[in-house]
């Protein structure tokens, strides 16, 4: 071996030595691949739950196919007696008379959309987009039509009683104005209900205007809807008819007590119908703004609340001809005249309806539809 040789192969091998030692003193390094992972503790409140709604969609199933073809039919078959006994014996004759026509043929477009309503409740929107712009539209202006109607006949009654005397002097400008203020309260309605035409759509299968349950446009719709067709109108409900009771309780009439009983009535009814689903709705948007919704139990209360609600508010499309038309003796006379016509009275059960019972002191054929007697 050469000398070079021999220093070559002995510095190899003390390199070969000194790398040994090295790799001994050294720690295991463990391979990336096979790092472990099991005592790793992950923060997982960040991250947003799937709340389960199938026990909500079950009650649906069977409540929606209950409730609101019930409700759809009465509606239908209530409003159209009153359009057709209003055009069959002209009764629009005083400014009660339009508005009372008005309400019908909102309430009885409204329940035309019950349907589609139940439909999009149920399962998948399958519609198209065309039907489902026009559900939420009609849905919208036949709702504040009707409210701002119902402020329009608390008014008129508030004059007719309370203000009997200026009241008579407008008498032959009365059908007029109610015209006017029909058709106002009609564009109102449709003005209102620009943001159901324009936004709604189908999302996730589901006909809606909003594009996620923390939709900014969700928050300004429902807030619009519970100051204008809630609060107004049940304000100049309260205002009108508590003046009305005062009235009629400084008056000695023997038709006092029956009027007072009519006004409640009617007050209860529309407490009834519509208190409950806007203080859901209101609820709802509160629960938007302030995002309180982080319990899956709170949740499902809140949509089982608006389901219950939401079917007594669409129940008074059904209950408003009993109440604002069906009370009037005048009107009852004409409708059982018109049953009669139909073939779907006797004339004997005719008779006995009508010339059986006494009629009040005060009617007479100028009498108005919403006169205060049974």
């Amino acid at each position: 071996m050469s000398p070079v040789s021999g220093v070559l192969h002995a510095s190899l091998t003390c390199l070969i030595v000194f790398k040994l030692a090295m790799c001994q003193d050294a720690e295991p390094v463990t391979p990336m691949n096979d790092t472990d992972y099991s005592s790793t503790t992950f923060d997982y409140s960040d991250f947003s739950m799937v709340c389960e709604k199938e026990e909500n969609r079950q009650f649906r199933r069977w409540f929606m196919p209950i409730f609101y073809p019930l409700i759809c039919l009465a509606g239908l078959a209530g409003n159209l007696l009153v359009v057709v006994t209003f055009y069959r014996f002209s009764r629009l004759k005083t400014m009660t008379d339009v508005y009372l026509l008005n309400l019908a043929i909102a309430d009885w477009l409204f329940a035309l959309t019950l349907p589609f309503w139940a439909a999009s409740l149920i399962a998948e929107w399958v519609l198209g987009l065309f039907l489902c712009k026009a559900m939420h539209t009609v849905y919208k202006v036949t709702s504040y039509c009707s409210m701002f109607l119902l402020s329009f006949i608390s008014m008129d009654r508030y004059f007719a009683i309370s203000k009997a005397v200026s009241a008579h002097r407008r008498r032959s400008q009365a059908v007029f104005l109610s015209k006017v203020s029909s058709a106002v309260a009609w564009l109102m309605a449709m003005i209102f209900s620009i943001p159901e035409m324009t936004y709604t759509t189908i999302n996730n299968h589901t006909c809606t205007p909003f594009s996620s349950s923390s939709d900014p446009l969700r928050i300004g719709i429902q807030t619009s809807q519970v100051v204008v067709a809630f609060m107004i109108p049940l304000l100049v409900m309260i205002v009108c008819y508590s003046s009305i009771v005062q009235t009629l309780y400084q008056a000695r009439s023997f038709e006092r007590n029956k009027a007072i009983k009519v006004i409640l009535a009617v007050v209860v009814v529309f407490v009834v119908c519509q208190v409950p689903y806007n203080v859901v709705l209101f609820w709802s948007t509160m629960v938007v703004v302030t995002d309180d919704v982080k319990e899956c139990g709170k949740e499902n209360k809140l949509l089982y609340a608006s389901d219950v609600t939401q079917c007594l508010a669409f129940l008074r499309c059904c209950l408003n001809p009993f109440l604002y038309v069906f009370i009037g003796v005048k009107f009852r006379h004409d409708l059982l005249k018109l049953l009669k016509e139909f073939g779907c009275l006797s004339q004997e059960r005719f008779f006995k309806y009508t010339c059986g019972r006494k009629w009040s002191a005060g009617a007479n054929e100028t009498d108005t539809t919403t006169t205060f007697s049974p």
